[in-house]
C-alpha cells in the first residue's frame, strides 16, 4: 500500500490518500490522472487494469485502488 500511496503523492502530494474517499467525487484526480494511475500501477505493480475495472468506485480511494490491485494480481 505505501508504493500506491507514494504513486498517488507524485500526482497530488498535498492530498491525504489516508483518509481521503472521494477521489473521483471531488473531482480530486481526473481522466488524466487515472490514465497516470494505470500506466504506473502496471510498471509497479504488473498489473494491467481492464476498462470494466475503471469505474469511480475503484478510484475513489487509495484503500479500493489497492483492493482492485491485489484481486487482478490475484487472477
Amino acid at each position: 500500500m505505501e508504493q500506491l500511496i507514494e504513486l498517488l503523492k507524485s500526482i497530488h502530494p498535498e492530498i491525504d490518500y489516508e483518509t481521503c474517499n472521494t477521489l473521483i467525487d471531488d473531482n480530486i484526480i481526473d481522466s488524466f490522472d487515472i490514465v497516470t494511475l494505470i500506466s504506473e500501477i502496471n510498471d509497479e505493480y504488473d498489473v494491467a487494469i481492464p476498462a470494466d475495472e475503471i469505474t469511480p468506485d475503484n478510484f475513489n480511494s487509495a484503500k479500493a485502488l489497492y483492493q482492485l490491485i491485489e484481486r487482478l494480481s490475484d487472477d
